[in-house]
């Protein structure tokens, strides 16, 4: 996140978002206010975490200038709305299929990513580290008796699931196709939980 970074390299990421076609260190130099051996050592801390990349040369009737360049990873430090797209998506697809069909489309969707994921079911120790994977604190206990509970301490979906519930059944069905059984949703935060906690109920022995 930029906010980890000090003000200088912010500005000159800042600088390099605003010229797509690149930016050379004498040009960095001035627009920050700094000298060249400055811009150079950002540039160089920069480069080497992949947030800018050396672009083309620029003739200058001298020596050509080298240009730097934004990275992709770069660019995504910068902020983005996905959530507002994806809660019109969610909001529109609702409105024109009805809850239930939503509802039954997060299953499928939940069921199609499991499959990518695994090919045969797995432990809740292993389900846990495919949701950290996909941006979930998740880890498993065991309850005094044994059972497995898989506890995410964040929801990926929680703004839209407060708006559109049936998002959740993405989670379940993941869940469940995963581990190859039935899946119970224990606790909910979007229904004031404190945690998402989930069970796969297995048929006793």
């Amino acid at each position: 996140m930029l906010q980890g970074m000090g003000r200088t390299q912010q500005d000159l990421l800042a600088a390099l978002l605003y010229q797509a076609g690149g930016m050379s260190i004498d040009e960095l130099a001035e627009q920050l206010a700094v000298t060249r051996t400055a811009v150079r050592q950002h540039l160089a801390a920069l480069e080497r975490d992949a947030l800018i990349l050396r672009g083309p040369t620029r003739p200058t009737g001298r020596r050509p200038e080298q240009l730097y360049l934004l990275s992709p990873r770069g660019r995504e430090l910068f902020p983005r709305h996905y959530q507002l797209l994806g809660d019109l998506l969610i909001g529109e697809i609702a409105q024109l299929i009805g809850a239930e069909a939503l509802q039954e489309m997060m299953r499928k969707l939940g069921t199609r990513l499991a499959g990518e994921l695994e090919a045969e079911p797995v432990s809740e120790e292993r389900i846990a580290e495919h949701l950290s994977d996909n941006g979930y604190e998740a880890q498993v206990f065991f309850r005094s008796s044994g059972e497995a509970e898989i506890v995410a301490h964040n929801c990926v979906f929680h703004h839209l699931a407060e708006q559109h519930p049936e998002v959740c059944e993405l989670d379940l069905a993941l869940i469940g196709t995963l581990g190859g059984h039935p899946v119970e949703h224990l606790e909910c935060m979007h229904r004031g939980g404190e945690t998402c906690r989930f069970q796969l109920r297995r048929e006793p022995a």
